[in-house]
């Protein structure tokens, strides 16, 4: 498992973490689209944008290995702001492939990029 030098580990001042440690023993947590609604709280959609601005700043618009990002987080942004950049793509792997949908980031996260 790749460990991402220099990405944070978790959103400033918070427990919401933004890396894992070591690799889980009982599997690697799959990716999955998780279904943001407008209700959400504050806090939530302001982890999110962080965590979406480091995102920016580590890796830019190139493809990168999902590695020690925790997977939780990255539901989160999966299949919109976050997608695969290999074909096909295996959302149980360490190895995978993902790159930011710019156009779709900055729609959702203006804050992140300014």
């Amino acid at each position: 498992m790749l460990k991402h030098r220099g990405f944070p580990g978790r959103m400033p001042g918070t427990d919401f973490q933004f890396t894992i440690r070591r690799p889980n023993p009982k599997g690697v947590t799959p990716l999955i689209r998780r279904e943001r609604f407008r209700d959400r709280k504050h806090v939530d959609r302001r982890v999110d944008q962080t965590f979406m601005q480091a995102l920016w700043e580590h890796f830019g618009d190139q493809p990168f290995e999902r590695g020690n990002l925790d997977a939780g987080r990255l539901s989160w942004l999966f299949g919109r702001e976050v997608v695969p950049a290999e074909d096909p793509f295996d959302p149980e792997s360490y190895e995978a492939l993902l790159v930011i949908d710019e156009a779709v980031a900055r729609a959702s996260f203006p804050e992140a990029f300014s």
